[in-house]
């Protein structure tokens, strides 16, 4: 294969709802560049986007699946994206390297939940987009709809460069408003006839085409100053200033295909040639260090590691693109994580399971190596002497959860390594070894998601596992003032032990003024702060550790086994066995004996004391709570409202944003478990939601009955 300069590369992104036709666009587009001879079907199971069994049983997309096509002497990098919600997270690992999205839009159902999803991904990464509306063939399509759906949802960014004649089942024809032609093409699709607008159009692709141009002019100071002087720009004028238009994302043009009939994809496919932003023109990548740094071949050589898999008969491959100077085949780089050596001994070019050895790739494009040593998604890896770590591929805040464990306890140790792998393969599972729990709490999108971790499990690690419904992490904390006392004494024959500690407790905020006397019982108690310690707790809030003793009641060395004592306690709350959090101690008075007394006696006395005072103390337990945002189409808003007002969520706001209603709410984690499987059946398929940590807060006192009676019965059994 030949080699290709920066200049002559495109990277694009495919992205878009389910069942939008981002695969068939693909194959369109492979077709149409020589790739493949002809054009596979999702429901055939015979595309090169979706080669793997599980995508090509259930007819959808999974996995983010690298491609090329050459067209017009360029190679065009495509990365089809799954569009379904549950596989955001490798939307995300295929928006990293690409420059420019083509977000399908399904010309039946416009502007789509999945549509939403993927544009805030896209956000985030500031990349330009240019939708395709799709599906143009089918009986019930609507492009004007569909277009008016845009521009709720997107604004006055989107500008019309085409629209279809004959949408629908006789959809054949084409109006192109940059180049002003008529593309007419046969029944089954296939090259168009590139004719001169029919006389009936022409008023309305003049109107657009000035519009287009005025679009244009908008982005590129001196272009404005040619419109104003000649009233017009030229085509090649009208293309620079849309370009300058996607690299601002001031502009999101608007095409028009039938993926399946492959019209329309080879005039997108030429835009993309001539006008799209080139690798060096937009999304410059940002180091560790804050620095920008440009896509330039002659750099010296860095690449960044934006995916991984594992393939039958190949093994791991790893697909990066080449952000500074070339690579060659056989060259040694080294790991900035690891600092180990990497030798690709070959490198390809990937369309789906198809692997095209070449000899050299040069800064802007992608490729594959395999059987890499140490090297994972996010690593960078540079040439010797050169030095720099590009920033990690961004990822989705998980928002479904569940604890896992092998059925054989022989394969503990084999689980624990095998979800460290898939997570390097996946980032969006993130997974966490919970010693609070005392489980493995997966986290990731939701079920389908975790089917899909199962499917890996079994079929490549040889591991049969459970998934099942995760604890709370639940805090426990005070409410009130309260005082205890205990004392430890212990003789057994020689040296025994005696320590014997006074102790008040008391909720603790951020702010709260030193201690001078507490009023317990009728009883005034006198304290003086004498040494003070304050310990953020890693499990959140705090502990404040007051020292007031006074006349050598209990010797200072002691004081530290005090507070052990207590931050034991503190681990395992004296009400469920959860971590207790925001509670201030003062320890007044005791006693000590001169043999005695070791720091054991005093540990001990300092973690009983505690633990009366906490029972006297109005003890509360907390529930996490999360913010949860859910984006849903209007006719389904009443039937989500009242699932969540089921879940103990406190609704605190709705608003309408991009042509759907989002609602924002307080829920307590207890009540997520499964939301998103939920909430897809409630909407059919057509709501998305978010969830973040917000707060601890108060259980209502019911439920904490029941937590408290079920720890209760776990501790007797």
């Amino acid at each position: 294969m030949k080699i290709y300069q920066t200049d002559n590369v495109k990277n694009l992104v495919l992205l878009g709802n389910s069942g939008s036709g981002k695969t068939s666009i693909a194959e369109a587009m492979l077709f149409n560049g020589g790739v493949i001879d002809r054009i596979g079907t999702v429901e055939a199971g015979n595309t090169v986007s979706d080669y793997n069994k599980i995508e090509q049983e259930t007819e959808s997309s999974i996995y983010s699946t690298v491609l090329f096509t050459e067209y017009l002497d360029n190679k065009i990098n495509m990365i089809d994206a799954p569009g379904a919600d549950d596989f955001v997270g490798k939307a995300y690992t295929a928006i990293n390297p690409s420059n420019v999205a083509l977000m399908i839009i399904n010309a039946q159902n416009g502007v789509e939940v999945g549509t939403e999803i993927h544009a805030r991904a896209l956000e985030q990464y500031a990349k330009p987009m240019v939708f395709v509306v799709n599906q143009l063939d089918h009986d019930k399509a609507n492009f004007e709809r569909t277009l008016e759906n845009l521009k709720e949802s997107f604004g006055s960014k989107v500008a019309q460069v085409q629209y279809p004649l004959n949408a629908g089942e006789d959809f054949n024809g084409i109006i192109d408003v940059i180049t002003m032609k008529y593309y007419k093409y046969p029944v089954n699709g296939g090259a168009p006839e590139i004719i001169d607008i029919p006389a009936e159009e022409k008023d309305k692709a003049l109107a657009l085409h000035q519009e287009l141009i005025e679009k244009a002019a908008e982005n590129d100071d001196s272009l404005m100053e040619l419109f104003f002087e000649n009233d017009g720009l030229s085509e090649d004028e009208m293309r620079s200033g849309i370009t300058a238009g996607l690299v601002h994302r001031d502009l999101y043009p608007v095409f028009c295909t039938s993926a399946k009939k492959n019209i329309g994809v080879r005039r997108l496919m030429e835009f993309i040639v001539k006008v799209v932003p080139r690798p060096n023109e937009c999304n410059k990548r940002e180091d560790t260090e804050g620095n920008i740094i440009p896509i330039d071949a002659k750099q010296p050589c860095s690449i960044f590691v934006f995916k991984t898999s594992v393939e039958d008969h190949v093994g791991e491959v790893n697909f990066f693109k080449v952000i500074t100077g070339e690579i060659n085949e056989g060259d040694d780089l080294i790991n900035q994580r690891t600092q180990n050596k990497e030798r690709l001994t070959q490198l390809f070019v990937v369309a789906g399971k198809k692997k095209e050895k070449v000899s050299k790739l040069v800064a802007g494009d992608i490729g594959a190596a395999v059987k890499l040593k140490s090297t994972r998604t996010s690593d960078t890896l540079n040439a010797n002497g050169h030095s720099v770590q590009y920033n990690p591929v961004l990822g989705p805040t998980p928002r479904h959860r569940s604890a896992i464990r092998a059925l054989a306890e022989a394969d503990d140790e084999k689980l624990g390594e095998a979800l460290n792998r898939m997570h390097e393969i996946d980032p969006s599972i993130v997974i966490e070894y919970s010693k609070e729990l005392k489980q493995i709490i997966v986290h990731g999108q939701g079920e389908r998601h975790f089917k899909i971790l199962e499917w890996h499990l079994k079929n490549e690690f040889k591991l049969e596992t459970e998934f099942y419904e995760p604890k709370i992490p639940y805090r426990e904390t005070i409410t009130k003032i309260a005082q205890a006392n205990y004392k430890h004494k212990k003789q057994s024959g020689g040296s025994g032990q005696f320590g014997e500690v006074y102790m008040i407790i008391e909720p603790y905020q951020d702010g709260m003024e030193d201690p001078t006397m507490y009023k317990i019982n009728g009883k005034e108690i006198k304290v003086s702060v004498k040494n003070k310690e304050e310990h953020d707790l890693p499990w959140g809030g705090k502990i404040v550790f007051i020292s007031s003793i006074v006349g050598g009641s209990i010797d200072a060395r002691f004081m530290p086994a005090i507070l052990k004592g207590i931050m034991e306690k503190m681990e395992e709350g004296p009400l469920t066995g959860s971590y207790a959090r925001d509670i201030r101690v003062v320890v007044y008075d005791g006693k000590m004996h001169a043999v005695d007394s070791n720091e054991i006696s005093f540990k001990l006395a300092g973690r009983h004391a505690f633990s009366d005072a906490f029972k006297n103390a109005g003890p509360r337990v907390l529930e996490p709570i999360y913010n949860v945002e859910v984006l849903v189409p209007s006719d389904y808003m009443g039937d989500v409202m009242s699932d969540l007002q089921g879940r103990r969520a406190i609704v605190q706001g709705m608003s309408s944003e991009k042509g759907l209603e989002k609602i924002s709410a307080k829920v307590p984690l207890a009540e997520m478990n499964k939301y998103s499987t939920s909430l897809s059946s409630i909407s059919q398929g057509r709501a998305m939601f978010q969830m973040k940590f917000s707060e601890y807060g108060q259980v209502p006192s019911d439920l904490q009955k029941e937590l408290l009676k079920s720890y209760q019965e776990e501790s007797e059994e």
